[in-house]
């Protein structure tokens, strides 16, 4: 019977273990003296990468001359696997001498005590007594007090090895190693420059002295079919610096003028369908770039002028970066000409590498477009620009509850209304998901709708909750709904289980508001209440949601007393005669926020009440009859003259007469006029005729129906509303 082996080594790619030669092939070189700075790297002063979990150097090896220091053979040499394959050539074809050593990624328990790392890094056995930098001889010399001593055997195959012949070394555990920690920074990034980053970071000087990533012109997003030709756009690119820190033993690695590395990578190209670029994408795995397919390729990715700039022979590698369905790139790893040539166990790294990079830079841009297409709905929910209302002036912010989930359901509004009023509207759905955000534009829509019909808060509230249990039967929020007239500066609030506003007076006084709580929205048959409050000249309401008062730390009566706190302490600041500024005054409140204090999105309103004074309002009722149009237009003239703005004495006679026509020539009760004065003029007629008019192109035959057009070409704004009892036709002149 023949017995066949059962082991599971390769056979080495090198010279003979048994030929006389192999002991030339490491030549035994002095221990250095403790402190000085490590040789330079195959006699060009390239320095070994440093240790960690980023960049083990655990692929790639130290160069000549780093060796270390034999230890005492205090403990049993450790069995070396039996899936290594032997090395006795330093595992470079045609038995060419490698120049690697464990460096940092061969842990102290993987050397065996006795065992040190020779000029090219492999372990050659030695006995503390002989060979070892304490006794003077150099490392692998024999003990001239012991030349009977059998030689030490092989680690892994149990024979005796001759003196001199070095012993095999565990590359492929090293690989695992350095791919294990370089996938380990790649899956750190969250974007895909960061991605991108890992990759050079992790691959520069560790796997390759320099590295060019080529990514698609425009990245394909999940499914999407990309249109157009294939172009590659140079991503990023990295390389060994020039000089290197000189600390804990790295010495400058001198470059060559110029550096054959820089030159390399065009910044655009277009891969042409049946080119060899496209050949070589298409086959996905990496390839020597000394092959036919990928030297013919080159050119076009780096350019007719750049390719030459590639060294010779095996220090290329073109690696495709294919995502999950698609190709989205390449990589381009090279080596420089003092570095040992790639072997074809490193088209294995550079594929695992390709395929990391691919799938993390693939999701990268499918999380960007989820977290775009969040954002768009967030903002497009929220106003975008916050009204210019007479007699208010109004800030906010809104901070999700984290960056990564940028939606959620809180929600704040300021919606103008007739008679130069404001309505405020802060609310909250509960939750921060996509979910809660689709809910709170539907209630923010449904408010808006109700502020529009001119009802009192406590009926919006009411629909409101209508509204709610028609979406669903756990669709719960909490709503503030208040209303500010300047002119008669009172504010009318109803709430729906939300936290009550503060109201911080000019003279630095800050007091929370006693507004009925009520019931949240959503719960249905309950009622809601609205209170009338004094709003004066310079105060300050502040509106906001329970993530800026509630949080695990503290509960939401202890949030409110701190805002009121923080309130009252900044206008302290600015005097008791100078209200905080809107914007910082936001800002202030913001930075309350502790940094477990953000639990739950936060929506901020804030409203500085300017009010109207009482002398710059004129205000009538005028019967409906035919001198009513004559009597507006001498009311009107009055009032300009009293304000010193008699040049917009023809524009307002004409624009009122016109408007106080329509409403005289259709109302059954008293007509009102009411001119107000602030940045701009503004002219209010109200009658009790529901029906809004529309601007329209009267005909040559036609008797009317064209005082409209005279104030759309006239009046800087105009405007229809319709009110419970009637509607409101409005129109602005700038003033001088």
């Amino acid at each position: 019977m023949t017995e066949h082996p059962t082991s599971f080594d390769r056979p080495s790619t090198g010279a003979d273990p048994t030929d006389p030669r192999g002991a030339l092939l490491r030549t035994p070189v002095p221990p250095r003296a403790s402190g000085s700075a490590l040789p330079a790297q195959g006699g060009t002063g390239q320095s070994p990468p440093a240790a960690g979990e980023d960049s083990p150097g655990a692929f790639e090896h130290s160069q000549p001359g780093a060796e270390q220091a034999a230890e005492p053979d205090t403990h049993r040499p450790r069995p070396t696997s039996e899936g290594v394959p032997a090395q006795p050539d330093g595992g470079q074809p045609g038995g060419a001498p490698s120049d690697d050593t464990p460096s940092a990624g061969v842990t102290p328990a993987d050397v065996a005590p006795g065992e040190v790392s020779a000029g090219g890094g492999q372990a050659n056995l030695v006995r503390p007594d002989s060979g070892s930098p304490d006794s003077g001889a150099p490392a692998g010399a024999p003990d001239p007090g012991r030349r009977d001593a059998p030689p030490d055997p092989d680690r892994r195959t149990g024979q005796p090895t001759a003196p001199g012949r070095p012993t095999p070394m565990r590359r492929d555990g090293d690989r695992l190693r350095f791919v294990g920690a370089a996938t380990r920074r790649i899956a750190r990034g969250m974007d895909l420059d960061e991605i991108v980053m890992g990759l050079c970071r992790a691959t520069v000087p560790t796997f390759a002295d320099a590295i060019l990533v080529y990514l698609r012109e425009p990245l394909p997003v999940g499914d999407e079919r990309p249109t157009g030709p294939l172009v590659l756009r140079l991503r990023r690119t990295d390389r060994i610096p020039a000089e290197r820190d000189t600390e804990g033993g790295f010495t400058p690695a001198p470059q060559p003028e110029p550096s054959e590395l820089e030159t390399v990578g065009a910044e655009l190209c277009e891969v042409r369908p049946g080119s060899a670029l496209a050949e070589v994408l298409r086959g996905v795995r990496p390839v020597f770039t000394d092959t036919p397919a990928a030297r013919a390729a080159l050119p076009e990715l780096l350019g007719e002028e750049r390719d030459f700039a590639l060294p010779d022979g095996r220090r290329a590698i073109l690696a495709p970066l294919r995502g999950r369905r698609r190709v989205i790139g390449a990589a381009l790893f090279l080596r420089g000409p003092e570095r040992i040539a790639f072997e074809a166990d490193d088209l294995l790294v550079a594929a695992q590498l390709a395929t990391h990079s691919a799938l993390g830079i693939d999701k990268a841009v499918l999380y960007g477009r989820e977290a775009y297409i969040a954002d768009e709905l967030q903002r497009t929910m929220l106003p975008e620009n916050l009204p210019r209302c007479t007699g208010v002036r109004l800030a906010s912010r809104y901070l999700p509850a984290a960056e990564t989930a940028r939606v959620g359901g809180d929600w704040y509004d300021a919606i103008p209304l007739p008679g130069s009023r404001v309505a405020l509207v802060v609310g909250d759905v509960m939750g921060h998901s996509m979910t809660s955000a689709a809910i709170m534009g539907q209630l923010r829509t449904t408010a808006q709708t109700l502020a529009g019909l001119d009802l009192p808060p406590q009926e919006v509230l009411h629909h409101l909750d209508e509204q709610a249990q028609r979406l669903g039967t756990d669709r719960m929020a909490t709503c503030l709904y208040a209303v500010y007239d300047p002119v008669a500066h009172r504010i009318t609030v109803a709430n729906a289980g939300h936290p009550p506003p503060v109201l911080l007076h000019l003279g630095g006084h800050a007091e929370v508001l006693r507004v009925p709580a009520g019931a949240p929205i959503g719960v249905g048959g309950v009622d809601f209440e609205a209170v009338e409050l004094d709003a004066p000249a310079g105060a300050t309401l502040l509106l906001y949601t329970d993530g800026l008062v509630e949080s695990r730390l503290r509960d939401v009566w202890t949030g409110i007393e701190q805002l009121r706190e923080r309130l009252a302490a900044t206008a302290q600041l600015t005097g008791p005669d100078h209200p905080p500024p809107l914007e910082a005054l936001c800002d202030e409140v913001l930075d309350m926020l502790g940094p477990g204090d953000r639990d739950d999105d936060i929506a901020l309103l804030a409203a500085r009440f300017d009010g109207i004074a009482p002398s710059d309002v004129s205000y009538w009722f005028l019967d409906p009859e035919d001198a009513a149009p004559g009597k507006a237009r001498r009311l009107a003239r009055r009032a300009l003259a009293r304000w010193g703005m008699e040049d917009l004495t023809d524009a307002v006679e004409l624009l009122v007469s016109e408007v106080v026509t329509n409403a005289v020539r259709y109302a059954s009760k008293p007509v009102t006029l009411r001119l107000l004065r602030t940045d701009v003029l503004r002219c209010e007629v109200g009658d009790d005729v529901p029906q809004l008019p529309r601007l329209r192109q009267a005909r040559a035959t036609d008797e009317g129906g064209r005082g409209l057009y005279l104030v759309n070409r006239l009046a800087r704004r105009w405007g229809a509303t319709r009110l419970s009892t009637g509607k409101v036709v409005w129109f602005e002149l700038n003033r001088g």
